[in-house]
């Protein structure tokens, strides 16, 4: 296993220091958040969306072109499509790269500036094609709601693998052979579940290449209060979906290779080194990566883009997915 720390060279990650108080003071402000504005998921989505709305159009300084579409009426789920300036047309395949964004499971979106942004840069940096999910959120809709609707609409993204889908865009300019799934906090923890399901269930279609995991969330060493209200039947410590551990299919993940991402700061460091050593002893044969980011925390690549971190973060993740 590489393990790499940012700004430091090829050095072993400094043992992990838990931040109690800062975790229990996240976890207690969110949670009061959530429980206070409960009905308020749809006004929080209607306010993103006006953000950046929809355009199939270049985006003004990097020439990605992107647009959103429905994966399901039934649900409303949707995705937000990705794609590079390079394109030069349906002969021109590009990788894929299937984003399920961050949020603690109850806030954000593909529509939302700041994850717009963000998979902006990743679709003109690694020339790449992105499919950003837009599932339904927490706690109007409980979780694993939010994961039963990205495995869902992996699904509906593998019925493209043939050129014969209902997204043009999808058939025209993604490789089906260099599949990527890739999220942040919350959206991780969603990457794992459906790389799992996909392997577990032999997925027909897309190959899965590898998974970028950045700062993610799984269970702790005690119950969080928020997720104890958007997820009411968790089993908890035997719940996979928290503690990968403790899933039967975990060695089955779907992918050769996965890049662990974590920030030195960040309150839950400990539980992306500890998703990294849970693959590692699982029986799973891929490669494993795990990258820090020093003096930064967490999700800081969306909520301080400016960082001098952000390029060699984006950099790693732009190396991963173009190396063979």
């Amino acid at each position: 296993m590489s393990v790499l720390s940012q700004g430091s060279g090829n050095r072993p990650l400094s043992p992990t220091v838990i931040m109690v108080d800062q975790r229990v003071k996240v976890e207690d402000e969110m949670a009061a958040a959530v429980m206070k504005n409960s009905n308020s998921v749809s006004k929080r989505k209607k306010e993103q969306h006006q953000e950046t709305r929809p355009r199939e159009r270049d985006h003004p300084q990097t020439g990605v072109q992107c647009k959103d579409v429905v994966v399901s009426p039934q649900s409303g789920v949707s995705a937000r499509i990705f794609i590079p300036k390079s394109i030069n047309g349906p002969d021109h395949k590009l990788p894929l790269v299937v984003h399920y964004h961050g949020g603690g499971f109850c806030v954000g979106s593909p529509f939302a500036k700041a994850f717009h942004d963000f998979l902006v840069s990743l679709a003109s940096q690694a020339n790449v094609v992105v499919v950003s999910v837009d599932y339904r959120l927490a706690p109007e809709h409980p979780l694993p709601i939010a994961h039963q609707d990205s495995w869902t609409s992996m699904q509906w993204i593998a019925t493209h693998s043939n050129g014969q889908g209902p997204e043009p865009w999808l058939n025209e300019y993604a490789d089906f052979g260099r599949v990527f799934l890739a999220g942040e906090s919350a959206g991780a923890n969603i990457a794992h579940y459906v790389a799992v399901q996909a392997g577990a269930t032999g997925l027909a279609g897309p190959n899965i290449v590898g998974l970028l995991i950045l700062h993610p969330f799984f269970g702790g060493k005690e119950p969080d209060k928020m997720i104890s209200y958007m997820y009411p039947t968790s089993t908890w410590y035997n719940d996979p979906i928290l503690y990968p551990e403790v899933d039967p299919n975990v060695s089955r993940l779907a992918g050769k290779k996965v890049l662990i991402c974590v920030a030195e700061k960040d309150w839950l460091k400990d539980r992306g080194v500890g998703y990294s050593e849970t693959l590692g002893k699982s029986g799973w044969k891929g490669s494993l990566g795990l990258f820090e980011s020093e003096g930064e925390s967490h999700a800081f690549f969306l909520f301080n883009p400016s960082s001098d971190k952000v390029g060699p973060l984006m950099k790693v993740m732009v190396d991963f997915i173009n190396q063979e």
